[in-house]
């Protein structure tokens, strides 16, 4: 079923990639289904923008994914390459979160968009089983055309002005049209139905019945008229099985036939046979006779008059797999977000969390900014539902204003909802936070959805306490790292410098990158920078000794050189079982010289005032640690008032996929390219153009250092 998205500056990116660019990929490959996924930029979450062969309920939880999440297309733009899974095993073997919530037989292929130097999405495509079990070449080169066509409409879109964007919602391509006949063929077609001694009807691929023969309105005990339009199992209370909704899902992913056996009361028999394609799903409903088969496919209805629906189990269990990814308290607010608004149904989100007895606001998502610092900090004992649900650990559920102004009587219409569900997060009976969902109509809150969501604040209550442990055990690391770094670094006559350090992302710990600025005398500096082995206190600690060292080497007068092999020295005899890479230059600022020394350590980029960038490939010694007799080679460069110096560590250029030789020359170009006059701003340009390569996963350290007359 196809949503138009109306355009607005919101949506606009979605407008730069043609609808007919999906269709025609999935035409050529033969796919039963295509997504394409954007990356805006500065941002580490994919975007759903256009889907095809899939409904909205399937395709809602995958509309936003996380860069580091384990999802075979993250891991297509984190490496760059295709992503080829040619089974269910292999499915379930290489992404279990991805096998539970689709436990179908299909196959999928996930690549990169990408094109100059740029990571600007992927596309995601399945077929069912009867494919190969391999990609052609033809169909290899279809799908990386199609990347590197999409890849030029969004360059193309940037360069005239009109950048990518995040987009509210998806557009769903409609599914193709049959061919067109003959009134008359189709008048007899209709005629043939209607005779038939069996029941049949269509499904769209969004489960709605569309047509209904009058055998098939009979078998089911309803009017025609009731059934059109609506899901089966959304009408029909004795359909209302889990299983049975799961049944047509599972048509809709594999596009194999498939079938169940359901009893319509009170007790007669049916048989239903549902055969899919590409536009929709043909279903063959017969009566059994005698006995049902004693199998998975026969169930009995539920007995509840309201049961839980078999896409609100699917979304729960996408939502339990996601959050075991999730790390940290922002990520856990960000799925949350990202997940329950188009899952669930809500319009906006809320989510709080208890902080030295009040309701902090920690995360949201449809509601203002304004509206959300109104509600921040509230007491735990203020009269408002949120606050009554944490205390009292009762879920309030309010199908309008009306009844939520009868419960607390000073209650203000303060946003454009209308209807809420007031959900308590508790973890071993502590209280965690709040966790609040708006509607913009009104809402009945039946018992099978009011479990839903209870079970959703669960699952994300534990998140949550798991996520604000590791945030704490985070958040010391990286005190004792920032606390080894120099506050600030000295002023030298005659002398620019910048310098930042940015931590790695998600997953990982503490890292041991370090830089340095000595002043070693009226005319002199020495300028060093390094990376320790490994994230953990132990590569902080050990980079806090050979920062020392340095240091205290580079004061006394030694030479790049001596400084490098006198701190090796020190690195052997200490034998912390971790290596270090070091790069170490003097400047001296009277003769416009400067003299480099390298352990191993990405080389240093050096602008020339006119223009031009240099790499300086100084001769490297090995890696501080490794041998106490390594010798480091020292290297005379000029460096005249204007030239900027750039150290940095492997985490600005070093990336999965990428070779980092082509890195560092790119890194060098927009080095040359920058028109940056203040030094500050030329660090924040270098940063973002490595963040716009491609994800990284590992800590920056960055020294920019420019001689003035």
């Amino acid at each position: 079923m196809q949503h138009p998205v109306p355009y607005s500056p919101v949506a606009a990116a979605g407008a730069a990639v043609p609808d007919s660019v999906l269709a025609d990929l999935v035409r050529d490959t033969g796919a039963s289904t295509g997504l394409v996924y954007l990356l805006p930029p500065g941002e580490r979450v994919l975007r759903l923008v256009l889907a095809s062969g899939v409904s909205e309920q399937i395709s809602a939880p995958w509309a936003r994914v996380p860069v580091d999440a384990a999802i075979p297309v993250a891991d297509a733009v984190r490496h760059r390459h295709m992503v080829w899974l040619g089974s269910q095993e292999e499915i379930a073997r290489r992404y279990p979160r991805l096998g539970i919530v689709l436990p179908y037989d299909f196959q999928l292929a996930a690549a990169p968009i990408t094109g100059a130097g740029t990571v600007w999405g992927g596309i995601v495509l399945l077929w069912p089983a009867w494919h190969p079990p391999q990609l052609s070449a033809a169909e290899q080169e279809t799908i990386s055309a199609c990347c590197r066509h999409v890849a030029g409409i969004l360059r193309q879109a940037a360069d005239s002005g009109r950048p990518l964007q995040p987009v509210d919602e998806p557009r769903l391509l409609p599914a193709p049209q049959p061919r067109a006949s003959d009134p008359a063929q189709a008048t007899a077609a209709l005629v043939f139905t209607e005779r038939l001694p069996v029941g049949c009807c269509a499904l769209d691929l969004d489960g709605r019945l569309t047509f209904i023969n009058p055998a098939g309105a009979e078998l089911l005990g309803t009017r025609t008229a009731s059934l059109l339009g609506n899901r089966p199992w959304e009408v029909l209370v004795w359909l209302q099985d889990p299983v049975f909704e799961e049944r047509y899902r599972a048509a809709v992913v594999t596009r194999q036939p498939t079938s169940f056996t359901a009893r319509r009361p009170p007790d007669r028999w049916l048989f239903f046979q549902l055969y899919p394609s590409d536009s929709g799903i043909s279903v063959h409903i017969s009566p059994v006779t005698g006995h049902p088969p004693d199998t998975a496919q026969g169930h009995q209805p539920r007995s509840t008059a309201e049961p839980v629906s078999a896409a609100g189990l699917y979304h729960l269990t996408h939502f339990a797999t996601a959050l075991t990814e999730a790390v940290g308290v922002q990520d856990v607010v960000e799925l949350a977000a990202d997940q329950i608004v188009p899952a669930f149904g809500p319009k906006a989100l809320a989510l709080m969390t208890v902080y030295e007895g009040r309701l902090r606001i920690t995360g949201f998502r449809g509601y203002s900014p304004e509206l959300m610092a109104r509600f921040d900090a509230a007491p735990l004992t203020s009269e408002t539902p949120a606050a009554r649900a944490i205390t009292t650990g009762v879920a309030a559920f309010f199908p309008s204003f009306a009844a939520l102004k009868r419960a607390y009587p000073p209650a203000v219409h303060q946003d454009d909802m209308a209807a809420w569900a007031f959900l308590p997060l508790i973890v071993s009976g502590r209280p965690v936070g709040t966790l609040v969902l708006g509607y913009d109509v009104p809402r009945p809150f039946p018992p099978a959805e009011r479990a839903i969501l209870t079970s959703l604040a669960g699952l994300l209550a534990q998140a949550l306490d798991r996520a604000r442990l590791y945030d704490a055990k985070h958040a010391l690391a990286h005190t004792l790292q920032t606390g080894l770094l120099p506050r600030a670094l000295p002023r030298i006559p005659g002398l620019e410098v910048a310098a930042c350090y940015r931590p790695a992302g998600h997953g990982m710990e503490i890292g041991g990158d370090f830089y340095d600025l000595i002043h070693s005398s009226s005319d002199t500096a020495t300028v060093a920078i390094g990376d320790v082995q490994g994230h953990n206190t132990t590569a902080a600690a050990l980079m806090g000794q050979i920062r020392t060292a340095v240091r205290a080497h580079a004061t006394v007068g030694s030479s790049p050189g001596e400084i490098l092999a006198r701190t090796n020295r020190l690195l052997t005899d200490l034998d912390p079982g971790l290596f270090a890479s070091c790069l170490v230059a003097h400047l001296d600022l009277t003769h416009h010289r400067a003299r480099l020394a390298t352990a191993g350590h990405p080389p240093a980029l050096l602008r020339h005032p006119g223009g031009g960038t240099d790499i300086l490939r100084v001769s490297p010694g090995l890696l501080l640690g490794i041998d106490p007799n390594a010798d480091y080679p020292t290297a005379e460069i000029t460096l005249p008032p204007g030239a900027v110096l750039a150290l940095y560590t492997d985490g600005l250029v070093e990336s999965p996929g990428i070779d980092i030789d082509d890195a560092t020359i790119a890194l060098a170009g927009q080095l040359t390219a920058a028109q940056r006059e203040s030094l500050d701003a030329l660090a924040d340009d270098l940063l973002r153009h490595a963040e716009r390569s491609a994800p990284r996963h590992d800590d920056i350290a960055l020294l920019l250092i420019r001689p003035r007359n």
